[in-house]
């Protein structure tokens, strides 16, 4: 049975503070029961995937998918697969179609959760293909894969994957050590931005952006310095325009806290895709986080019919 960190703490506590007027047969059982609970504390507190190994996996997972050999990625036996909210077998949907990797790769690793993800450029027969996803690694090995792929504009709504040629530097450079924000701010200030779309104002959401700050979705520059949707209004990240999407969705995918990026799946609902109708945009969205201000936005999204289930929790 696996303790938790604070059930394990309690009693250490309880162990090295016990009163000394213990029979003898106790006072020799304190050291060993003592240095057995703190191996457990250090089991408790330690992942079985860091960051150096959560990323060695997700490189296995993408040469495998250009491979078209499920066997090159450490696949746990009970793995469960989804390619755009659609539960496919190993081996299917773009795993038989990847042809070859691009330089555009961005990871976003979290050990606390032992989850990779990634926003990547991969070819498909000589074209590139937009791809996204997450991991999730138990024991150094691959449970759950949820994946977006977005082959054209027709899908995407933008689509630029040749002006992503390499990694973004505002995106894939640390932070500082004194610039770190703690875990739970990142998620606090990355959750303001669905919170914005929802009442439409990334002001009335109170988003704290760099001046900096700028958004790519799909390899398109839309707002930010240099920004290409309706300049100059687009410059200014915090008071752009904005839809508003009532009926958004999110949840945490990964908090890269020595990156400082949180990545956040969500569904735009209803209305978030110009001239789809009956579909909504669904993103792998990640944002840059430091000194408590957002940096860097980048997405990676695609059209689905409006309302569909995600296929996780």
């Amino acid at each position: 049975m696996k303790l938790t960190y604070a059930f394990v703490l309690s009693i250490l506590v309880v162990a090295l503070c016990a009163p000394r007027a213990l029979d003898a047969q106790s006072k020799t059982a304190t050291p060993s029961s003592t240095s057995e609970l703190l191996k457990n504390v250090q089991q408790v507190r330690a992942p079985s995937c860091d960051r150096t190994c959560l990323k060695d996996v997700m490189t296995k997972y993408l040469d495998s998918l250009v491979a078209h050999d499920p066997k090159k990625a450490p696949l746990a036996e009970n793995v469960r697969f989804t390619e755009d909210a659609k539960e496919l077998k190993v081996g299917e949907g773009f795993w038989k179609t990847a042809t070859k990797l691009r330089p555009f790769r961005t990871d976003f690793l979290d050990p606390q959760t032992e989850t990779a993800a990634v926003h990547a450029v991969i070819e498909e027969g000589g074209k590139p293909i937009l791809f996204t996803g997450r991991l999730k690694v138990v024991d150094k090995k691959i449970t759950e894969i949820e994946t977006i792929v977005v082959h054209n504009q027709a899908e995407g709504a933008l689509f630029a994957p040749d002006a992503l040629a390499a990694p973004s530097p505002a995106m894939v450079t640390p932070p500082r050590k004194d610039q770190l924000t703690p875990r739970q701010q990142m998620i606090d200030v990355a959750l303001r931005y669905p919170g914005g779309l929802k009442v439409g104002s990334f002001e009335k959401s109170d988003v704290p952006f760099a001046k900096d700050a700028y958004r790519l979705e799909n390899g398109v520059k839309m707002a930010g310095p240099g920004c290409t949707f309706q300049p100059p209004s687009c410059e200014n990240m915090r008071s752009q325009r904005l839809p508003t999407l009532a009926g958004i969705k999110s949840r945490v995918i990964a908090v890269d806290e020595e990156n400082g990026t949180v990545l956040l799946w969500m569904d735009f609902g209803a209305g978030s895709l110009p001239r789809g109708e009956g579909k909504a945009l669904v993103t792998f969205e990640a944002f840059k986080v430091y000194g408590g201000e957002v940096h860097a936005v980048e997405a990676m999204f695609k059209g689905m019919p409006a309302d569909t289930p995600p296929g996780w929790n």
